[in-house]
């Protein structure tokens, strides 16, 4: 967004967070906080597909006085199919499944968030309110894993947006998911920042118990201001570390995702992640650096003045010392850990503390001989 852009030239270049601030609430993109109160979003732009932007100003008839707040809708989807297949070198998984599109929990940082603009809505608060829901996703899946030739891998669930996000408690999509994959004895890796996980503990042990699935929480920080702030209805910290210790104690293989790590804000609190999820039972664990992508940069820009205004400069400067001086450097192999000496330096500690641990010394890999390949109702008829 071209307001945002000028807000961080001015940041740096006046060294004046407080004239950034100005220049954005003068431009009218900003979010009244009534309005977005307990999301994380400020600014709610138009896609980038859209042919028009979006501005809020007071045109002399008190109009702004009247928007109400932003509201979570939930409607229906229906794809055709369900498991989505990808190529990427850079990833551990080839095929993944989505149950939402949009994510309550409302992440600042989330990568997400530009998928939002094939939908004609916006990536800022359109993505944490307007969400979309596939209720025949068990369905399709179960009609998928029926395919003749079809053959199983471990399934990620949680890598795009959150299935155990709040409204899950009410949809139950993913509890539905994970009945057609104990039945099928198909692998599953989940990744969540939310407690509500341990709902599914009763699942997620008996296919555990057979080697077909783990579970990876993701804790940001440990600081629940900050964690309020930056990821506003995701669990507390302190669920999602009780949440590993649960998952452990049923013997469901937990690990811990320090992710994303924010230079400047919470990239101090990786250690005392790690020790905290040791404790809690995690035997893995993984990081990965803020990633900036497409509309995502304004918004996370937007916020950081908003919450941060004194770290500004500092945060960012880190960021794009680890992308080439850029905000974002999508370039596989790089994008997950960055480069240059900072992120050297991320990387390192990382090691160092997963081995003072004993973290990552095994690494957990789920079966795939208890696949059943064809589900009754989906075979061909012989004739007699």
């Amino acid at each position: 967004m071209e307001q945002i852009v000028r807000a961080d030239i001015a940041a740096f270049g006046a060294g004046r967070a407080d004239m950034a601030n100005a220049m954005i609430e003068q431009s009218g993109v900003r979010v009244r906080p009534e309005r977005n109160r307990g999301r994380s979003a400020g600014i709610n732009p138009s896609g980038r597909f859209e042919p028009v932007t979006r501005h809020a100003f007071d045109d002399g008839w008190d109009s702004i006085e009247d928007l109400p707040p932003f509201r979570t809708e939930v409607q229906v989807e229906k794809p055709r199919t369900i498991i989505t297949r990808n190529d990427s070198p850079d990833i551990s998984f080839d095929r993944s499944i989505n149950p939402y599109r949009g994510c309550e929990h409302g992440c600042v940082y989330c990568f997400a968030r530009p998928s939002h603009s094939y939908m004609g809505l916006s990536p800022g608060l359109d993505f944490e309110s307007k969400l979309f829901a596939k209720p025949d996703a068990a369905r399709l899946l179960d009609k998928e894993l029926s395919k003749p030739g079809y053959q199983p891998r471990t399934i990620a669930i949680g890598t795009n947006t959150d299935p155990y996000q709040p409204v899950e408690r009410q949809w139950r999509i993913m509890r539905e998911i994970l009945e057609v994959l104990e039945a099928r004895g198909h692998p599953v890796g989940i990744v969540t920042k939310s407690a509500l996980v341990v709902r599914d503990i009763d699942i997620l042990a008996r296919m555990a118990e057979r080697g077909l699935a783990k579970v990876a929480l993701s804790v940001t920080t440990i600081d629940r201001m900050l964690a309020r702030t930056m990821e506003p209805r995701a669990s507390t910290p302190a669920k999602r570390l009780e949440a590993i210790r649960q998952l452990s104690e049923a013997g469901i293989p937990a690990s811990v995702m320090v992710a994303p790590i924010v230079p400047g804000l919470n990239d101090q609190e990786m250690e005392r992640i790690l020790d905290s999820a040791s404790a809690a039972g995690a035997r893995e664990a993984g990081y990965v650096l803020l990633r900036l992508p497409l509309e995502v940069a304004p918004i996370f820009k937007d916020w950081l003045l908003r919450h941060y205004p004194d770290r500004y400069r500092h945060v960012m400067s880190l960021i794009r010392s680890m992308r080439d001086g850029k905000d974002y450097d999508s370039e596989w192999g790089k994008r997950m850990k960055g480069s240059g000496p900072y992120a050297w330096q991320i990387g390192r500690r990382f090691e160092i503390a997963a081995k003072r641990l004993g973290i990552n010394t095994v690494r957990r890999r789920l079966r795939t001989d208890h696949f059943v390949p064809a589900a009754r109702q989906y075979e061909q008829l012989t004739l007699l």
